[in-house]
Order: C-alpha cells, then sequence, then structure tokens
C-alpha cells in the first residue's frame, strides 16, 4: 500500500505565465496518492500581471485555476509573496527577482527542481556555479532537478554540487546525491514527534499563530489568563494597518511591506466575509519631510515599488481623496485601511477551527523543561499544560518568563482618544479612509470618532487623562485643521481608552526559536543562525502598534520554521526579526 507523503516541495526557476504551477496544482487534484501538502516555490524578475494569467489560460483546462490564482495576485513588489489555495493545502510562494539573488533569501528543503529559464549572464561559467551551489543548499537527497535543453552547460557545475546526471531524451535531468548532506537553514526537526503546539497569549499574536500553525498540519492550545481573547493592547475599537516607504528600504521598510502586502489579502476577505468589522479601501499617510510630492515619486521610481502597494498624492489629490482638506502630500496605500483588533484575533481562531483549543483564565507564572517537555507553571507550581513546542506570544510577559531582562524590550502605555456627540453636539468632520501622521484620525466606527494616541514608554497609569486628551487634540489639529469644529473641543468632552504595547529598541518584532544564551556567553557565534537554541521554545512579541500589520506574517514565518514548511520571508528579515539578535549583540560586547 502507497502512502502519501506529507509535503511535497517544488523549487521553479522562471514562472513565465504560470503554467507549471498550475499544472502541477492540476496533477494534486488528481493523485490518489498525493501529498498532504504541495509547496511552489517560483523565483521570476518579472512575472505577468493579473490579466496576462488570466489571458494565458483562457478556454484551456486550466482557466479555473488560472482564475484562482489572478484573484489573488499581489502588487508586485520585490518581496516574496505567499499565496494560498485548497484550504491552504496548495500554496505559491513567488519570489519576485533575479534567481542568484533570491536563491540564498530562501530558506526550504525542495524535492524537485524545474528550470524554465535562466540567463548566465555575462560570466556563464560563475552563474553556472553559483546557480548550481544556491540549488544544492535547497534540494532534499534525492531530489530531482529538470531543465530545459539549452541549459546543457549547467552540466559540470551540477555535478560538482552533488548532482548525479541521469539519462534523459530531452533538456536535462539530475538527481542530488551527495556525499555528504549540508546543514540547512529554515527547516525544523520535530520535537517529540507530535505536531502539537502550546500558545500563551490569545492577542493578535497568539491567535494568529494558531492559525498558521493549522495551515501546517498542526494542533494547538491557547493559553490566556484574561477571560476571553484579545482583551489587552488587542482591545482597542479599530487600529490600522498599511505598509511604509523608505528611501533606504532596510529591513524595517522591507518587512513592513511583505507584512502589508499579506495583511491586505486577508483583511479583504474577512471584512467581505462579515467576520470583522473594518476597511481595506486605502489609508492615507501625510508626509512632513519635503512637502514635495515630486520627492516622493522620486523615491518610489528608485524603489520600484507597484502603484498597488502605495502611490505618491498631492495635498489636493489626498484631500479630495479622503474628502478634508489636508496641509502636506501624503502616501496611499490603496489595500491599507482599519479592523477592530479584537474580531481580527477571534476571526484567526474561527480560520485554525478545530485544530486549535482556547483554555482562558490561566496565569502562567513559570517555564520548567523536563524529559524534553516544556511545563507551563502556575502561582504553587502546579502544571498548567506541557508540550515538546512552546510559543510565548504574551508581549512584555514572555521577557519575564524567560528570565532575558537585557532583551531592549519596553511597554509603552498609549491612549486614544473616542468622541462621540451628545444630542444636537457638534460631530467631527471625519475622513472618507484612516489618515495618519502624527497620530491618526479614522473613519466612523459606529458612531464614534476614534483619533489618538498618545506614547509613554515605562508609564504603568491605567487610568484615562485629560493631559493625553490635550495631546491628541493638538495632533490631530496638526494633522487636519478641518476636521475639528470651529469652537474645538475640549478634553472632558472625550472619552478613552488605555493600551500597553511592547517594542523592541530597533522596531522590529521578535520572531524565532529562543536562544540558548548560556552555550553563547563566550561570544564564538558570528551569526544568528549559528546560535544554540532552546528545544521547542519560540517567542513572538515586540508587536509595539503594528500588530494588525505584522500579526499574520510573523506567525507564518514562525508556523514553517516549527514544521519545516517553506520560510515566507527573505533570510535576511528572518535574521532580522530572530530573538538571537539581541545575543549576538551581547556576546559581541563580551569579547
Amino acid at each position: 500500500m502507497m502512502h502519501s507523503p506529507a509535503r511535497r516541495v517544488r523549487l521553479q526557476l522562471g514562472f513565465g505565465h504560470g503554467r507549471a504551477f498550475l499544472q502541477a496544482w492540476h496533477d494534486w487534484q488528481l493523485d490518489p496518492v498525493r501529498a498532504a501538502r504541495l509547496d511552489v516555490v517560483a523565483i521570476d524578475p518579472a512575472p505577468p500581471d493579473a490579466a496576462a494569467l488570466r489571458q494565458a489560460h483562457r478556454g484551456g483546462t486550466l482557466q479555473p485555476l488560472a482564475e484562482a490564482l489572478a484573484a489573488q495576485w499581489p502588487p508586485l513588489s520585490r518581496n516574496l509573496h505567499r499565496l494560498s489555495f485548497e484550504g491552504g493545502r496548495v500554496r505559491l510562494l513567488l519570489a519576485v527577482g533575479e534567481p542568484l539573488a533570491m536563491l540564498p533569501q530562501l530558506q526550504a528543503q525542495v524535492d524537485d527542481i524545474l528550470i524554465d529559464e535562466f540567463v548566465m549572464s555575462a560570466d556563464p561559467q560563475r552563474a553556472a556555479l553559483r546557480l548550481s551551489k544556491g540549488l544544492a543548499r535547497l534540494a532534499a537527497p534525492g531530489a530531482e532537478l529538470h531543465a530545459a535543453p539549452a541549459l546543457q552547460a549547467l552540466r559540470p557545475a551540477l555535478v560538482s554540487a552533488g548532482f548525479d546526471i541521469q539519462p534523459a531524451s530531452t533538456g536535462l535531468r539530475a538527481r542530488y546525491r551527495p556525499q555528504f548532506v549540508p546543514r540547512r537553514r529554515g527547516t525544523a526537526t520535530l520535537p517529540g514527534g507530535e505536531a502539537h503546539a502550546l500558545i500563551v497569549g490569545a492577542g493578535l499574536a497568539g491567535c494568529a499563530t494558531a492559525w498558521a500553525l493549522a495551515d501546517q498540519g498542526w494542533q494547538s492550545t491557547v493559553i490566556e489568563r484574561a477571560e476571553a481573547p484579545a482583551l489587552q493592547g488587542s482591545g482597542n475599537p479599530a487600529g490600522l494597518f498599511h505598509g511604509i516607504v523608505n528611501p533606504q528600504d532596510g529591513a524595517h521598510a522591507r518587512f513592513n511591506r511583505a507584512a502589508a502586502l499579506l495583511a491586505q489579502r486577508t483583511m479583504q476577505q474577512a471584512i467581505a466575509a462579515g467576520a470583522v468589522r473594518g476597511s481595506a479601501q486605502g489609508l492615507l499617510r501625510l508626509d512632513t519631510r519635503s512637502g514635495a510630492v515630486e520627492t516622493m515619486r522620486a523615491e518610489l521610481a528608485a524603489l520600484q515599488l507597484p502603484a498597488g502597494y502605495v502611490q505618491a498624492l498631492s495635498a489636493a489629490e489626498a484631500g479630495a481623496l479622503c474628502g478634508l482638506p489636508l496641509p502636506h502630500p501624503a502616501w496611499y496605500y490603496p489595500g491599507g485601511g482599519w479592523v477592530q483588533p479584537a474580531a481580527l484575533a477571534r476571526h484567526f481562531l474561527q480560520l485554525a477551527g478545530p485544530a486549535t483549543s482556547l483554555r482562558v483564565g490561566l496565569k502562567v507564572q513559570s517555564l520548567r523543561h523536563a524529559g524534553g517537555l516544556w511545563q507551563l507553571l502556575d502561582a504553587a507550581g502546579q502544571s498548567l499544560a506541557e508540550a515538546a513546542t512552546v510559543v510565548l506570544a504574551n508581549a512584555a510577559d514572555a521577557p519575564r518568563l524567560l528570565q532575558t531582562p537585557h532583551w531592549p524590550l519596553q511597554t509603552v502605555r498609549g491612549q486614544i482618544s473616542l468622541y462621540r456627540p451628545a444630542d444636537g453636539g457638534t460631530a467631527l468632520r471625519l475622513p472618507a479612509m484612516p489618515l495618519a501622521g502624527a497620530g491618526y484620525l479614522l473613519p466612523d466606527v459606529d458612531g464614534l470618532a476614534v483619533f489618538g494616541a498618545s506614547s509613554h514608554p515605562g508609564d504603568a497609569d491605567a487610568g484615562v487623562r485629560d493631559t493625553d486628551h490635550a495631546y491628541n487634540l493638538q495632533r490631530l489639529a496638526r494633522l487636519s485643521p478641518a476636521s475639528l469644529p470651529p469652537a474645538g473641543l475640549q478634553p472632558a468632552q472625550l472619552q478613552g481608552r488605555i493600551g500597553w504595547r511592547c517594542t523592541a529598541d530597533d522596531r522590529l518584532p521578535l520572531v524565532g526559536a529562543v536562544p540558548d544564551e548560556a552555550a553563547g556567553r563566550d561570544g564564538r557565534f558570528e551569526r544568528v543562525e549559528d546560535w544554540p537554541r532552546q528545544p521547542g521554545l519560540h517567542v513572538f512579541t515586540g508587536l509595539g502598534s503594528r500588530g494588525i500589520s505584522w500579526a499574520e506574517l510573523g506567525a507564518q514565518v514562525l508556523a514553517a520554521r516549527i514544521s519545516g514548511a517553506p520560510v515566507p520571508l527573505e533570510a535576511s528579515l528572518v535574521d532580522a526579526l530572530d530573538p538571537a539578535r539581541f545575543a549576538l549583540r551581547l556576546g559581541r560586547l563580551r569579547r
């Protein structure tokens, strides 16, 4: 009796109009002993747009699949774009860029390699060697490679990288049979052999992680100290999601872009289904640096950012879009918007379905590792639950459980302001879409005007303060003077809500396996990927004010690292999020 594998991973160089991917998907549907999951990683420097995809397959047997692919097609920025089909059982990870540049950024173990096209560049021998080494780094032992007939020149380089050339009637065929198997990044070994994880914290991070793990075929139990999910930092009536633009396009900007593009599709689907209140029809962020929209447009051209992700608008254009006169030009994010974060967290749990269970009203006081299992202990030292895999998604409480006080995390108090006009009272003029900059103002949220927010690191005061309302009003006046009534507003007319955000000093979240810092105290490790880890223990925290935008991508990265699936983020960005970055800094200081 044949047993289907849990996962089949295919790597394509060259996407074209998607025929190879669509055919692999179609064949998977018809295969009675198919893999439970099919992951296709495709690299292409210039993929087609959605209209071209539809046109290329119109009238053919692959048209229904092409329509489903085109419906999810993202703005083609130079990122990794993860698209999911068949309830998560078929995935496409589209890498937009040159193969030799993108291969080192991939973290996966692939079973099949298809080279549709590859340009040898001005130095064919060196390009062939670089390509072959990049493929060998990703290939599982026994992986099969098929290349176009025009690529016979790759044969010597493939042999030197550990591939055996196989007889083939057409093209080039090879199998990866190395003398030794190199250590790989991004792959996982299943601790204890059980695909079950405990997740501490039921905010956006924890609930998104439960969904991401379920998407990889894992079970999870979410432990929450409150009586319901998302009552802490995720409890505001509304929050924003959008990307950012930075001329240097560093790790922060690139991660924000990847996260925002993924969030855009998820929010649109959730809102359309009625699962979450909000809008994904655009967001404006004022730019006060130069005041020249021409400078902003030059930045977009230099960064090659697609209009489906961001556009630069003059003050007049942005004002016409949101319905308020604005004092500055603005970045327009067509897929940005707002949602209710608590509803989004609950939606993530609903998407996880029966693969996850929620246990509330349980405070985890400490952790204990014994017999290959992590135990979550209460204040009396009694075990609340145990498993080989644990994810700490409990914001600023994670460092306490890990006993890592040197991690540069801080808790920031934020107060939002809420205004509901009394009978006959004067309403604020609200924008047609969220307006952000120095502060933010939302469209109507169930009759409320929502704006803010103040920011006070290390402030534990849980009371609503008039001074913070006054600060929010000052920022609102600079953001959109026309929004305020002629007589203005007073703090006493406002309601408020307090929340605390957990942020890191480099403004990026912590996503990954917890480093074994005792093992690296001698400072001998030069890269985060080399740092020893505490087996089965992971952290997802430091989302700051970007939880809506970051939660899904961060959770998918973490779930991929836990399950061994292809990681949907460039390796350099995975390193930038890795909690071992702090241990690495500390090790360097100790030298």
